[in-house]
């Protein structure tokens, strides 16, 4: 049951994780939401679309099913990158949010005269270390991560809600650029998390057993091509619900980012998010070992979560975040648009009216590049200044 309700899970906690590093300095900038607003509906929701409608059409996990799809469209190698690089910001997401943590951590310990003789860099080390042998607990510690989050955020309400001033300012291209940001990245979208979601449902389904211990092979097989038919079920099923959901814990994640936890309740706070953590890290290690096999898979996701939070300063790895996953949601958008056949889409979707297709494949095509490409510009402008 835990295994069906994962992309629940990790579209309510991306937003609480990754709100921080995203969000203007004032949080109360109006325009600043209204632009984040916008690209919730106008990237991150086609976006979203895309990775269910892969997800249905290759009952794989992203390595694997654009390895698959790439052959059925006849397309050139070169989009399976996509695989490569959700497996890269799965390790990246994990690497910062463990960094934000260590300084958490020390930082309550410190309060409570507890703090041990180490830099930063060491324990963020030593907690890479931790998640990744929690990853091989597969998706069991989400809801422990995000209990011991909630914990510690309602903790932190004992002081009450941090007062917010909202104000119109000027809008520029650098705040676009941290509007999508914010809307792609702490929503997941672009990330595989949800395809990979989906893709254990389907597993689990494919690998369940009778009581009496026999494979129920015609029952699977009904439900393995129920998933194929599209008169069984429709994306926005599972869509939508994520979305509003992305949606709702935004704004909670707007109002208690201003929250001042006490030690305690950082402590806890900061230990769900190694929880969490850990099963980032599993996506990681399960889409590199459909290459390498599990155990290479794992020591690769440990190296490279280690050298990132120790040699990589945490506004690089904000920097290193954003073009990656831009990369790959430009990468989903491009293939899904333009190089899987419509009919196949058309039946993995199963809009309840064609216009609404029509929409999505419009947005798919044309919108979201734009505004990717428009928010990496809003980027480098950011960095150069």
């Amino acid at each position: 049951m835990m295994v069906r309700y994962a992309s629940y899970f990790m579209a309510a906690l991306l937003p609480l994780l990754l709100f921080r590093w995203f969000a203007p300095t004032s949080i109360g900038e109006i325009d600043f939401w209204l632009l984040w607003l916008f690209a919730m509906v106008l990237v991150s929701l086609p976006v979203i679309y895309a990775e269910i409608a892969l997800a249905y059409r290759s009952i794989e996990a992203p390595l694997a099913g654009m390895q698959k799809l790439t052959r059925e469209a006849d397309a050139s190698p070169l989009w399976r990158s996509f695989g490569w690089l959700t497996a890269v910001v799965a390790i990246a997401i994990a690497a910062l949010i463990i960094s934000g943590a260590s300084s958490g951590l020390l930082s309550a310990l410190t309060e409570l005269n507890s703090a041990p003789n180490l830099p930063v860099f060491a324990v963020a080390s030593g907690l890479m270390v931790i998640a990744v042998l929690l990853s091989l607990l597969g998706v069991a510690p989400l809801p422990i991560g995000l209990g011991l989050m909630v914990v510690g955020l309602v903790m932190g309400l004992t002081n009450g809600l941090p007062q917010v001033e909202f104000a119109m300012t000027n809008i520029n291209l650098t705040e676009w650029a941290r509007a999508v940001a914010l809307a792609l990245v702490s929503v997941g979208a672009g990330t595989g998390l949800y395809w990979f979601g989906q893709h254990l449902v389907t597993k689990q389904t494919v690998t369940a057993v009778e009581p009496d211990g026999l494979n129920v092979t015609k029952s699977h097989s009904t439900k393995l091509h129920s998933t194929k038919t599209p008169h069984t079920y429709r994306a926005a099923k599972l869509v939508l619900p994520i979305w509003i959901l992305q949606l709702v814990i935004g704004i909670v994640a707007l109002f208690s980012s201003g929250l001042a936890l006490p030690p305690i309740g950082q402590l806890l706070y900061h230990a769900g998010v190694l929880f969490v953590a850990s099963y980032l890290l599993y996506y990681s290690a399960q889409q590199l070992a459909h290459k390498f096999g599990l155990v290479v898979g794992l020591v690769i996701t440990l190296i490279v979560g280690v050298l990132l939070v120790t040699i990589v300063p945490t506004a690089w790895l904000v920097g290193l975040l954003v073009i990656v996953s831009s990369i790959a949601v430009l990468v989903l958008s491009i293939f899904a648009g333009w190089h899987m056949k419509i009919s196949h889409l058309r039946k993995s979707l199963n809009f309840g009216s064609e216009a609404s297709y029509n929409l999505w494949r419009v947005a798919i095509r044309l919108i979201v590049p734009l505004a990717l490409i428009l928010a990496l510009v809003g980027w480098i402008l950011l960095w150069l200044s």
